[in-house]
Order: C-alpha cells, then structure tokens, then sequence
C-alpha cells in the first residue's frame, strides 16, 4: 500500500488547518487526520467561552510578538508571512463572517464556535482530508525514510508527519526516543486564590489595577476581577503567564501588591488625599469616593486603612492618611495556590525551541517531522493570541512541505 503523502496527528484546531491548507496546495497528495478522541476540534469548541475567539487585531507583527511569553523571538519571521490580518481574511474568504470586539479579540460574528467548526469540517470535506477519529498513537518510528506509525487501530506508513497534539504528555514522551528535548510543562494562564478579609464576598467587582509579584521582576496591569475563590482577570493572566516558571517554582506561594489606582504612585496618592481633606472635608469619606472605584471595594478600603463608616474626610488622621494611600496604591495580598482560568488550557512547556526550524517548522533533529500548535514550548497571554501561533505554524507548513 502506498505511503500516506502527510499524516496529521492531532484533531483540533492546528490540525485541521494544516491539513486543509495542505490539501488545497497539493490537491492530488493523501492527508490524513488523526485523533485519539470521539471527536474533532474539542478545545475550538469550548474556546472563548463556547464563541472561539479566532485571533486578534493586532497586525503588526513586532507588536503581535510581545503578547508571547515563550516564542517571542522565534515567531517574528514566521508572522511576517501569516499574521492576524492574514487569519482573518483566510476566513473571511471560506465564508466566515468575524467582528472585532472593542477589546481586540475577533470573534465569529455567530458568536459560536460551531461557527469555526463547521468551516474546518466541510473546507476538509470540500479537499477530501481524511480524518479519522479514535486513532490513539502508541509507537513513531523511522524506517527507511518513511514514517512508521502504530496507532490503536493498526499500522500507518507516511511519507511525512505533522504533530499538533498540543500539551500531551505521551506525545512529548514519543518525540524524546527522536532526539528531542522536552521542556517540562507548569501552567501558564490560571488565577491566583487568595483569602482576605478586604476582598471577601465582593465576587464579580472589576476595576483596573496594576499588579506586582513582591520580590520577583514580574508586574502587569489591566482588569482586575474578584472572584469567590481571589483574583483573576486579563491583568492576572498576563502576570500569570510572564511569571509561569517563577510562579511555579514557588509552589504557588507568594505575595502581590496591587495598586487599586492603576498606576498612581503612593507619594502622589498622599497629595490628592490632603487636597480631598480640604475639597470634601465636611463630607463622610464612606459615601464620598474621589477615585472612581467600585462602591463596595472602596467601602472595604477605608475600613482596612482603620477609616469608620461615619468620619469625614477633614477627620482623617496621619496615620489614616498613610494607610489610607498605601490600601490604594500597594496593598499586599497573600496568594495561596492557583485555579485553572476555565476558558483557556494553556502550558507552558513543549519541544526546545532550537531543535525547530522556523522557516518552515520542521524539526532539525528529523527530516520530513513537523510541529504547530502548542505542541511547542509556545504560549501566549489570553485574547485569540495562542490559536494564532497555531494558524501561522499550520500554514507555514503547508507552504513549505514538499511532495
């Protein structure tokens, strides 16, 4: 039996991508998909809160770059020839309609994943991809030039393979009896818990803030969510993902300071407080709150600077003062352990960066061996960022396989 042209292992988004832009190039070669599961593109699915949020419009690549924690460097050249813009019109031109959300993320204008899904399934259809589910690959081995893969279901031969299975363990494992280097995977985007008195019970309470890890050079700002179980939000993420391997090699344990004015210094913060002493003095400082933060946070902020609900702003002593300005702009947190940001399942970790070509995402260990997806030590901060870094190394490569 002939060699399958290209084998795909790996159903989800970076698979299907490849594949479909594979067999639209090279219309008379055999691709295969291949995916361990029940079913197709499961992570696409529940993305975005069940809506996939596709990429973002970001179209500067130099700028696109910097949202990527680990590939920074490595993926400059590879957005220069597939970036967002490029994403968006390789959808729009399949019929998929996209909006632009004020925030940046590009959704499908559905505002469902289904959306994306039914796109891959028939443009897969439409080329005569074959993907085939319940296919759990056991073995990869090389023999005589050609890929000799054993699955669940039986034997494969390939003349070249694309593996965009993601952060799965065993296929790290597999690719480590081909020569390469694994770094290990921690977590990359999830949310801090934190038990504290100033923020009990004030679930869903958002408000801009900017956020430091206390002794490491990690800080971020952005929204700031309260939730039941802490703190999450987009400023959490970014700091959770920047800090990834610090964070982990903490165990998890450590301290924040947040400052609920963003990025107000302290000293500056003391100034406006003595003006507010004269402007608002006969006012209650309770019901009278200068900087725009939500009622209940506010309410809790003066009660841990040891401000009563009735004292007005002319009766606020020096200490109060002090405390008052340091609640605002560097309250320390405790942070205990960590929750996993239930959008997203990103890690972390992956195939050593050096041993890829990022001409064409082929391994330098192994001839005709290809990666995309976050299979690779790449990950990015949340908004649309980490299915972009799939869709560029997905169509790279199928501009740069030969047949």
């Amino acid at each position: 039996m002939k060699p399958i042209d290209v084998l795909i292992i790996g159903g989800g988004a970076a698979g299907f991508f490849t594949a479909i832009n594979i067999a639209e190039k090279h219309p008379s070669s055999s691709v295969v998909i291949l995916e361990r599961g029940k079913e197709f593109l499961t992570k696409v699915r529940i993305s975005g809160g069940g809506r996939c949020n596709v990429t973002h419009a970001c179209f500067d690549p130099k700028e696109l770059v910097q949202y990527y924690p680990r590939g920074e460097k490595e993926l400059l050249g590879p957005f220069h020839q597939f970036c967002c813009g490029d994403t968006m019109g390789w959808f729009e031109e399949r019929g998929v309609e996209l909006k632009i959300e004020d925030d940046g993320r590009i959704f499908p204008v559905t505002n469902s994943s289904q959306t994306i899904i039914d796109c891959f399934l028939h443009q897969a259809e439409i080329y005569k991809v074959d993907f085939r589910k319940n296919h759990a690959v056991k073995k990869i081995s090389k023999v005589n030039d050609l890929w000799q893969v054993e699955t669940s279901q039986g034997m494969l031969e390939a003349t070249n393979i694309v593996l965009t299975t993601g952060s799965n363990p065993k296929m790290w494992k597999e690719l480590e009896t081909l020569e390469h280097n694994i770094i290990p995977a921690v977590p990359s985007l999830f949310t801090f818990n934190i038990k504290d008195a100033r923020i009990k019970d004030l679930l869903g309470i958002a408000t801009q803030a900017s956020v430091q890890v206390v002794d490491a050079k990690l800080e971020s700002n952005g929204p700031l969510l309260i939730t039941h179980w802490g703190m999450s939000g987009p400023g959490i993420l970014k700091l959770s993902a920047w800090g990834a391997r610090i964070l982990a090699d903490k165990n998890y344990n450590f301290q924040i300071k947040v400052n609920w004015l963003d990025e107000v210094p302290k000293e500056d913060c003391l100034v406006n407080i003595k003006d507010l002493k004269i402007e608002l003095a006969k006012k209650t400082v309770q019901k009278n709150n200068p900087f725009g933060l939500p009622k209940r946070l506010w309410h809790r902020i003066i009660q841990a600077a040891g401000i009563k609900d009735d004292t007005r702003w002319a009766d606020i002593n020096k200490q109060q003062t002090e405390q008052l300005a340091s609640q605002l702009t560097e309250a320390i947190f405790n942070v205990k352990g960590k929750s996993t940001f239930k959008e997203e399942f990103v890690t972390a970790g992956g195939i050593d960066l050096k041993e890829v070509n990022f001409k064409t995402f082929e391994s330098r260990k192994q001839k005709n061996l290809y990666f995309a997806g976050e299979i690779l030590n790449i990950d990015a901060i949340t908004g649309g960022f980490n299915f972009q870094n799939a869709w560029t190394g997905s169509y790279i490569i199928a501009n740069s396989i030969e047949m």
